[in-house]
């Protein structure tokens, strides 16, 4: 679900109730709002409140997770990008190309993930072959380098070392890609924690009273709730959204290839 959207939804749901609380308070018997009756729903929404509490800070940090092995991943590939390329570079002037169609890879990686960072990585002329296909980038970089006949013992190092650090970068591209896919909030515990959070919201309409003080408090309290949630989606999904996983890994590593 779109983070905005669940956000708003939450929002909605926390002033739904305070205005249902309110209105609760307006309809029951006197003595369901006694001091006893007061202390027996404090300590039911103390229970509540923890419960929620302790949920929603496994949420956030397993969201925060996620977003964090997305961002590491990238680093690691944008450092093994240079690597290859140097690895190539000490090979010999025949893997001109293959540090052509590695620099595109990268290019195209950006494009498609980051659209908004497209001019970064954009560059004036083509400098790779147009006929490559990108569909499967990596896979012939990877047919290119087993296709190398090395000449001595040190160019056959450098070749089973840049098949190797390839073999790499297509194991991180796929992890990368099922992480794209995956969530780490089951909308079951998102709905449950909405619950428990208007139910909160029901309590502080019911027993607080109606001044313009009280309502803006529990308006901040309703708008800090539904940003938290905001957040947490946010962070469940690196590649869109306000709160993005950066592209500067991979453009960073573009600009130290072809040196």
């Amino acid at each position: 679900m779109d983070s905005l959207i669940f956000g708003l939804i939450a929002l909605g749901c926390s002033l739904a109730g305070i205005t249902c609380g309110m209105l609760l308070r307006l309809v029951l018997p006197l003595e369901h709002l006694s001091d006893e009756s007061k202390d027996a729903v404090k300590l039911g929404t103390g229970m509540i409140a923890t419960l929620g509490a302790l949920v929603l800070g496994l949420l956030i940090a397993s969201a925060k997770g996620n977003f964090d092995t997305v961002n590491g991943g990238l680093r690691d590939t944008g450092a093994k990008m240079i690597l290859l390329d140097r690895t190539l570079a000490r090979y010999g002037a025949e893997t001109g190309e293959i540090r052509l169609l590695l620099r595109h890879y990268i290019r195209h990686a950006v494009i498609y993930n980051w659209p908004e960072d497209k001019a970064r990585v954009t560059t004036t002329k083509t400098d790779y072959p147009e006929n490559w296909a990108s569909k499967d980038g990596i896979g012939d970089l990877q047919a290119r380098l087993r296709a190398l006949t090395p000449r001595n013992e040190t160019e056959r190092e450098l070749k089973a070392r840049a098949i190797q650090i390839g073999y790499e970068i297509d194991h991180a591209r796929w992890l990368l890609f099922e992480q794209r896919g995956m969530t780490a909030l089951p909308m079951t515990f998102l709905v449950i924690i909405v619950c428990w959070f208007t139910l909160l919201f029901i309590s502080f309409g019911l027993l607080a009273p109606r001044n313009a003080t009280v309502l803006v408090v529990l308006f901040v309290c309703a708008l800090s709730v539904s940003c938290a949630l905001f957040l947490m989606i946010e962070l469940d999904h690196p590649y869109r959204g306000i709160v993005k996983a950066p592209s500067t890994p991979l453009v960073d590593a573009l600009k130290f290839m072809g040196e």
